[in-house]
Formats: C-alpha cells, structure tokens, sequence
C-alpha cells in the first residue's frame, strides 16, 4: 500500500469511527489531524464524500426508514469520487446512510474540565473547541455543528458553513456562528460572548444581534439588559496563553475566572460581588501565591479555610 493510499484508509476509519455513536476518541483525533496537514486534507477529502453519500440518500429514502439498506446497497456512486475505490465508496455510503437515519435527534455527550485545566475538542478537521477550566459542555456524536456550554468559558474556531451553520446554546440563548472565532463564558447567569474574527447571531430568533470582531456581549444576571462594548481582538481566548484581564469588571466574575484558570479556590467575599476591578494578570504567579492578587487589584486577599475570599477593604 503506497503512503497516500495508507492516508486515505486512515481517513476512512476516523471517518467512520467518529460517526459512531460511541466513539470517545477525541484525542486520539487530534492527534492524528496534527501529525500532518495532508491528514487534514485527506479527511476533508472523506467528510465531503460522506456528505455526499448523506445527501444522495436523504435526496431519494422514501419515509419508511426500513427501505434504507435497500437503498444503500443499490445507490449508484457519484463519478467525483471515484478514485476511492469500491469498498471505501461503500462504507462512505453506510456512514451516509447512518447519519439520514440519526440527524432527526441528539445524541449528546458530556466533557467537564477541572479547573486550572485546558482541553481541545476537535469536533472535525477545521472546527475545535478550547475548553477553559472548570468548564462542563455537551456535544452531540450525530451533529458535529452543535454544541451546548452549560457552565465555564469555551473558545470557538468554527469552519464557517453558509448551509450548515454552527450553533451554540447557552442556557436559553442561542449563538449562530457568522464566521470563525469567538469567545463564549457563562457563570451563572452572567454571560458574555466576545468576537476576534468573522462575527456571532446572537438569538436570531429574539434579540437578533450580530457581535461583529472587536466587540462583546455581555448581560449581568438572567434579567440584565444586553450591552455592547468594545475588546481588542488579541484578548478573545487570551486565558489560552495564561493570562486574563478585566475591564470594570465585577468581583463575583473576578473569582469565578481566576478559580478556572488558576485552579485555586477564590471566593468573593461577602457583600464585595458587584465592586468592579481592572488589570491584566498572568495566571502561574497565582497558582504560586494565591495572595499576591491582591496587590495587583489593589484588593484585600485572605485566606478562610480551604478557600482565598477576595473583596475591597
């Protein structure tokens, strides 16, 4: 078997094995998808001629899905791929055929972080999700357009797909994606969602707002009003890189931010959660010296118990 041939059966299988339901592999994925950009190519290569598959079935299954292995040992193959070959076409066929029948309903799954942990969920060759810690999200093995952030702070680099677009739901608000990445981070009911490039719909169906690059959403509480405001481009995901920075932001989302990135159990102290902080600061100082917060917010830091309680003198 030459080195392209091999590549394309490794596409194949990953093809295959992440439309199984049951699949868990993701970083396995990664991985693979990292070893070269011919990877890449090779399972985009497969990923359209699945959609292929899907959609020349979808276009002729009549409504009883018992017709549908029929169909798919007689469906004939589109010419444009030929090059893959007999048994692959009909796998491809098989993945097509299984992803008609299961696109009606979710199949979700779970992925938490601890805090002070970062994870990538690669959800196909061009499309991850970098999960910040403390952060739970839900996933869906039939849609790999979707996703759900339950709680934390989560980085979308999303292939954009005018036919296909990328949803985000966050408790009761939806996020369409309009473009490539965006920032979205949920503690309690406090929201933002926050753009460096392409831009978000923001409940299309409702408020209908489109977040453009350099701008964020935020809403402080589940009846807060929407305001817009501005952030420089470079600091959407910057918590990657080890660093967070707040602008007049609220103590209560001061804790609950440093707690994800750092890993140590901030708190804010009674009656201090809605006095507002600024700065930028680097996370490892922190996990070294809890305390040396304070000083850089000009805040009191103290330590009760198994938790560093934060507020103003």
């Amino acid at each position: 078997m030459s080195g392209d041939d091999k590549m394309e059966a490794e596409a194949l299988d990953w093809a295959l094995r992440v439309g199984d339901p049951a699949f868990e592999d993701w970083d396995g994925f990664t991985r693979w998808l990292d070893e070269s950009p011919a990877h890449a190519r090779a399972y985009d290569t497969v990923a359209a001629a699945v959609a292929d598959g899907a959609e020349l079935i979808g276009s002729s299954a009549p409504a009883n899905d018992d017709a549908l292995p029929a169909i798919m040992a007689t469906a004939p193959r589109r010419p444009r791929r030929a090059w893959l070959g007999g048994a692959i076409a009909a796998s491809l066929m098989l993945v097509g055929g299984l992803w008609v029948w299961q696109a009606g309903s979710r199949d979700l799954y779970r992925i938490e972080t601890l805090p002070g942990q970062v994870r990538t969920v690669a959800l196909d060759a061009q499309t991850r999700v970098d999960m910040a810690g403390g952060t739970a999200m839900e996933f869906d093995r039939n849609d790999p357009r979707f996703a759900r952030l339950k709680n934390g702070q989560a980085l979308f680099t999303v292939r954009h797909d005018e036919a296909r677009p990328f949803q985000v739901t966050v408790g009761e608000d939806t996020l369409v994606d309009v473009g490539t990445v965006f920032d979205v981070r949920r503690n309690g009911e406090d929201l933002s969602v926050a753009v460096s490039e392409g831009a978000v719909q923001f409940n299309p169906k409702a408020q209908d707002l489109r977040i453009a690059p350099g701008e964020v959403l935020r809403r402080h509480g589940k009846a807060g009003d929407y305001t817009l405001g501005r952030i420089a481009p470079a600091r959407v995901g910057e918590w990657r890189e080890g660093r967070v920075t707040f602008e007049d932001t609220p103590l209560r989302t001061v804790a609950a931010d440093l707690a994800r990135a750092t890993g140590v159990a901030y708190a804010v102290a009674p009656g201090s959660a809605d006095r507002k902080v600024s700065g930028s600061l680097l996370v490892a100082p922190l996990r070294a010296d809890p305390a040396a917060l304070g000083p850089l917010l000009g805040i009191e830091v103290r330590e009760d118990a198994k938790r560093w309680m934060i507020g103003v003198p």
